[in-house]
């Protein structure tokens, strides 16, 4: 009798890791001016926070995008290993990962500044290395939608298997790309999730709950429409009426990846079979437990989501 295989369901990213600079401020300078920071650290960010969510909830995360050769690469590639988290590409040869400077005023607010280095160095065959399967989720970042990775990452996109569920993090770049690439990029999503600024800006309407709706007659049927709405937590479509999943409010010290950590956890609970709204519900916990740590990978685990939804 052959052995009973079990096939399981991943969490692939498909943006960019990079290093985030961060430094806390009194206050952003004005132009020409200059600021003294009152700390500054060395974090392994972007989509890296979003893999270490996925991880820490339990789910199998591949990072299927680029990563530099240099000491910036190699933070990525120690603080994904910390996490149990796989790379399916080899590094670039000739070119380290970006930085992301983030300034942090006393409010949480944030403020970056992005530069571009090998992260930006894919191909669609670098990203097949994930080699994904029906049931997997690949998550795209809408600044992966920007060249040069732009078309690359949709000429693979469009070659996955039916099966495999498209996740789409627009952030703020995706309102602004040229209205084809949109459309592609949206005809090939299974789950949006953003949020409420960046579902203002698709859609042109003013009223939060509307865009959710809005939002799903640009995606395939039966896709899931989710959208954040800070300290108050989020909206959930999902075929039918528009629910709201309220949020935990927390005294923040760092908003930077709060949005990240719920979009990991979110993934992760459906990778794993959740339903919607469960997934929500965690994943609003898991922003709420964010905002009251410092950097940006800095997502809880399963366990103290359940301490804290207990």
């Amino acid at each position: 009798m052959w052995p009973r295989v079990t096939l399981v369901t991943r969490v692939i990213h498909t943006g960019q890791a990079l290093v985030d600079l961060v430094v806390e401020v009194g206050a952003i300078p004005r132009r020409g001016g200059n600021v003294m920071a009152q700390s500054f650290t060395r974090y392994a960010g972007g989509s890296v926070s979003v893999l270490a969510a996925a991880a820490r909830s339990g789910a199998q995360a591949v990072h299927a995008g680029a990563h530099g050769s240099g000491p910036n690469g190699d933070l990525i590639r120690e603080a994904l290993a910390s996490e149990g988290v796989t790379l399916s590409a080899a590094p670039v040869a000739d070119a380290d990962t970006a930085v992301c400077v983030v300034m942090i005023e006393p409010t949480a607010e944030r403020t970056f500044v992005t530069t571009l280095g090998a992260e930006r160095r894919i191909t669609p065959e670098s990203l097949g290395s994930s080699t994904p399967v029906a049931g997997d989720l690949v998550c795209v970042t809408g600044y992966s939608l920007l060249e040069p990775t732009r078309d690359p990452l949709l000429e693979w996109l469009d070659s996955l298997d039916e099966g495999v569920r498209v996740v789409l993090d627009p952030g703020a770049a995706f309102a602004g790309l040229d209205p084809a690439v949109r459309q592609l990029m949206l005809g090939l999503t299974n789950v949006w999730t953003s949020n409420a600024e960046e579902a203002h800006e698709l859609t042109g309407i003013e009223e939060l709950t509307a865009t959710l709706p809005a939002i799903s007659q640009l995606l395939p049927q039966g896709a899931v429409v989710i959208v954040r709405d800070g300290p108050e937590g989020c909206y959930l479509h999902a075929g039918g009426d528009v629910e709201h999943l309220p949020g935990y409010p927390q005294e923040p010290v760092d908003t930077n990846g709060a949005g990240d950590a719920h979009t990991g956890v979110l993934v992760a609970e459906l990778a794993a079979g959740t339903d919607a709204r469960t997934a929500c519900t965690r994943a609003n916990a898991a922003g709420a437990i964010k905002v009251t740590r410092r950097g940006p990978a800095t997502a809880p685990t399963r366990a103290e989501i359940d301490a804290f939804l207990a």
